[in-house]
């Protein structure tokens, strides 16, 4: 249990560093620089899916390793349903971004470009709102209204 408490920290970093790359590669791709576009995308698909990877990783220890439930928010007043606000819609489409994530890819690396950008104009917000809800909810949970 004792490396336990760095996987959120770790999946914060990551899911920051997505964020970073999805909003790096729209300046890249508003300026027509395909190749630099192309990288920051491939990027931030590859750091979402370790981020994915650590979190199922660090929830299957807490439950099936160590008999933990998830952490509890701690917060009171208008901060609790702020959080649960913003975690409940970051669960909902970060469950569902996934498959989007890879068609949008796929169409891009395809050469199909017209329907990359109209899927693409869709998922952008979505992807982004969810790596930077997930710092959000992280910051909340850890730092500001962490449990003693």
């Amino acid at each position: 249990m004792e490396y336990l408490h760095i996987f959120p920290h770790v999946n914060a970093a990551l899911n920051a560093t997505s964020g970073l790359f999805l909003i790096t590669g729209f300046y890249f791709i508003m300026r027509k620089q395909i190749a630099r576009h192309r990288f920051c995308m491939l990027s931030a698909s590859i750091v979402s899916a370790v981020f994915l990877v650590g979190y199922v990783t660090h929830h299957a220890i807490r439950t099936y390793y160590f008999g933990l439930g998830p952490t509890r928010f701690t917060g009171e007043g208008l901060a609790k349903p702020i959080y649960f606000t913003i975690l409940t819609s970051h669960t909902i489409l970060a469950a569902i971004i996934g498959p989007f994530v890879i068609m949008t890819l796929r169409r891009g690396l395809k050469g199909l470009y017209e329907s990359h950008r109209r899927l693409a104009r869709i998922v952008f917000p979505i992807w982004l709102y969810v790596s930077m809800t997930g710092v959000v909810v992280y910051v909340m949970l850890y730092h500001l209204y962490r449990a003693p």
